[in-house]
């Protein structure tokens, strides 16, 4: 019996192709709407959780606190609050595996005729385990570099690119503010990170090397950042607890005096910045979704007019045997295949301006699996919505009255 009402419904559509076409479009506008603005907003999700996580997992970050020259105040990072026995003292916390001591300084770098403006980071062995972070080709150096403040560096692949091009950097000489540096590796590339920074523009020297030949005589023995590596995601609030408890003994900071330093929790910044784009993405589909009920407007219209017109075949049906529910269910299975083959072609077409708005705007959008079956459900459930009352109108007509119609 079913099999038979869908045939006539597909009958009943395809003998008016312009005016189901039409109908349609509304589904299709909605539909496509929702799609994209749900794959826009799940691409942006992923790139956030990418860019962050590709900092290192369970990770924190103490900055320096704001520095002061003369009645000028900079940003947080500018001060000079925090010491490579900071780090020493943090890496001696209880579920830390590892601190990095880090300070960045921009410069120009030089190679033969070619150049390039970089920023130049300082820092230990350590600083690539925190990071989770990889030569690709060569070494990273060693301690004992580190400690005698050899004048080598670990290029990141745009510098690289950008410095020798197509030839092979490795052992070739690196100037940096007219101190030459050897090339012992290649960082593995990383690609942009949230907002469009370019992780790989980069030169990783040794700390001391960066501290004695690189940094302003106002810095000279002081560091910009500390990158803490925690044992577990549920350490992350007791370290962060014990580093500035530590911080403000070891800085002699009074009860009332406030911090002069900052700790960082990626992970929190993770979740904000997922929970804020993810209610973004749904507000967006909301939005989207008005296009729905207009068709679903549409949908109920078309189904009021289909009656009308249909009335001598409803009093045919009813004379012959069929009953009001029977008669109900034809015009609700027509009302729902309007809907679902409108779904069908704007999840296509949603789909598809998914991927051309995502090579556009340069990163991945995802059409998941959720958000298909979400709008089939929600299509489905617009075309029964929209299309009941079209349907109780057919099955409660008299059949004399439908005859003499």
């Amino acid at each position: 019996m079913i099999t038979t009402m869908l045939a006539e419904a597909w009958s009943a559509l395809i003998a008016n192709r312009l005016r189901s076409s039409l109908t349609m479009l509304g589904m299709i506008i909605g539909v496509a709407a929702v799609i994209l603005m749900l794959a826009i907003g799940g691409g942006v999700q992923k790139q956030v959780a990418d860019s962050i996580s590709g900092l290192g997992s369970n990770m924190l970050i103490v900055t320096a606190g704001a520095g002061r020259q003369g009645g000028i105040f900079g940003g947080a990072g500018t001060g000079a609050t925090l010491r490579i026995e900071d780090a020493d003292g943090i890496a001696r916390l209880d579920n830390v595996l590892a601190a990095a001591p880090s300070t960045s300084v921009p410069a120009q770098a030089v190679a033969g005729p070619a150049n390039w403006a970089t920023n130049v980071t300082g820092s230990v062995p350590a600083y690539f385990q925190v990071n989770d972070w990889t030569v690709g080709d060569g070494r990273i150096f060693t301690d004992r570099e580190e400690r005698a403040g050899a004048r080598v560096a670990v290029l990141g692949q745009t510098v690289a690119d950008k410095l020798f091009g197509a030839n092979d950097p490795m052992g070739q000489m690196v100037r940096v503010k007219g101190i030459s540096f050897t090339v012992i590796g290649i960082l593995e590339k990383r690609g942009q990170g949230f907002g469009g920074q370019d992780r790989d523009d980069v030169i990783v020297v040794p700390l001391t090397s960066a501290l004695r030949l690189l940094q302003g005589n106002f810095f000279r023995r002081s560091i910009r950042t500390i990158s803490v590596s925690v044992a577990s995601a549920d350490a992350l609030d007791s370290v962060t607890d014990d580093i500035t408890a530590l911080l403000r003994r070891t800085h002699r900071l009074r009860p009332a005096d406030p911090d002069d330093f900052q700790v960082a929790n990626l992970t929190a910044i993770t979740d904000t910045l997922t929970t804020t784009t993810r209610a973004i993405s749904l507000l967006l589909a909301a939005i989207g979704s008005i296009s729905l009920v207009v068709g679903g407007i549409g949908i109920m219209n078309i189904m009021l007019v289909s009656v009308t017109e249909r009335t001598r075949e409803i009093g045919i049906r009813m004379a012959i045997g069929a009953s009001r529910a029977a008669v109900r269910l034809q015009f609700l299975l027509e009302a729902l295949m309007l809907s679902l083959i409108g779904c069908g072609i704007g999840v296509a077409v949603g789909t598809g301006l998914a991927m051309l708005v995502g090579g556009v705007i340069g990163f991945e959008t995802q059409v998941t699996l959720f958000a298909v079956t979400v709008a089939f459900a929600v299509s489905a459930s617009i075309g029964i919505f929209f299309g009941w009352w079209p349907a109780t109108r057919a099955a409660k007509l008299s059949p004399i009255e439908a005859l003499r119609s």
